[in-house]
């Protein structure tokens, strides 16, 4: 099997789904070249010529077909620890207005994201302000980490590892919300070639990809 695959991806999908099987997929199939673009600004990948793309759930474009790659994403607001002692820990999310929080520019365009919350059938959505924004994860965690202010990121990416060692601590917790998982999806109009088919059975772990 030989090729090029074009894939268009968001940058947690990237960093904890596709960076992990590089290896093990050119293993399996050195004469393929992967040409992955990291994109968080939802790009068409029919007009940008992509053979697939990578998606939360509720991003997905329309007419695709989708592949469930990861169960839904867990949201956490989080801080150091150094942080909290310093500043107290917010009980709800109208505390974070006397907080430094870190926000998050939504690349499709430039808006800063409003931190969304849901609790017993109740939603927010705040508005927060501190000393960075940023459109990269490991901006805002590293911010985070580092004793900055209040971070709101997926768990998945990188913030778990980070909770578990007692570099950060969750705060909110029953307030945080969960978004659809990660979908890597196509045009329905096109036929999955056996390239792709090959690359979906190496993301979701599955034995055919070593086989071929």
């Amino acid at each position: 099997m030989s090729g090029t695959l074009r894939i268009n991806t968001l940058g947690i999908a990237a960093r904890t789904i596709i960076a992990p099987r590089l290896s093990r997929f050119h293993q399996a199939h050195p004469d393929v070249v992967l040409d992955i673009v990291v994109d968080d600004a939802l790009a068409d990948i029919v007009v940008g010529r992509f053979d697939a793309g990578i998606r939360v759930g509720n991003r997905l474009e329309k007419d695709m077909v989708a592949v469930r790659l990861t169960p839904d994403l867990d949201m956490v607001a989080v801080a150091s620890p150094d942080y909290l002692s310093r500043r107290g820990t917010p009980k709800s999310p109208a505390d974070l207005h006397k907080h430094a929080c870190i926000n998050w520019r939504l690349q499709m365009d430039g808006r800063r994201y409003r931190w969304e919350f849901r609790k017993r059938g109740q939603q927010l959505e705040v508005e927060v302000d501190g000393p960075v924004v940023t459109n990269h994860a490991d901006i805002g965690i590293a911010a985070a980490v580092n004793g900055l202010g209040i971070a709101y990121h997926f768990e998945r990416d990188g913030v778990g590892e980070l909770l578990a060692q007692g570099r950060l601590v969750q705060v909110l917790a029953d307030w945080s919300i969960s978004r659809p998982g990660l979908f890597l999806y196509y045009p329905s109009r096109q036929h999955r070639p056996a390239l792709l088919g090959a690359f979906i059975d190496c993301l979701l772990d599955r034995k055919p990809f070593d086989q071929l």
